[in-house]
């Protein structure tokens, strides 16, 4: 049981803390670097890369609590950037 307890609130305090909410979203612009993104987020969750015709970009994804930050980076800078949150249950 104590075990359970110490788990539950470790969650609880993980997304707390997390850095995935609208207010750093809204700190990120359009041009910056993946290293000026990840002063602000951390740490993506998930992360691929790719290159076609001498074009590079990285897909970034940080996932936190009930939200999640998608990034697209091209050649090394911000082109698009989407912030969700799931609609509430009813």
């Amino acid at each position: 049981m104590k075990l359970r307890a110490f788990a539950f609130a470790a969650v609880f305090l993980l997304a707390a803390c997390s850095k995935v909410t609208q207010e750093n979203f809204a700190k990120i612009q359009d041009g910056m670097s993946e290293q000026e993104v990840a002063a602000i987020l951390g740490s993506p969750t998930e992360s691929s890369s790719g290159s076609i015709l001498g074009i590079s970009g990285t897909s970034s994804t940080w996932a936190g609590g009930d939200a999640m930050i998608t990034i697209r980076f091209v050649n090394g800078k911000i082109a698009l950037k989407s912030f969700d949150k799931p609609a509430p249950k009813k």
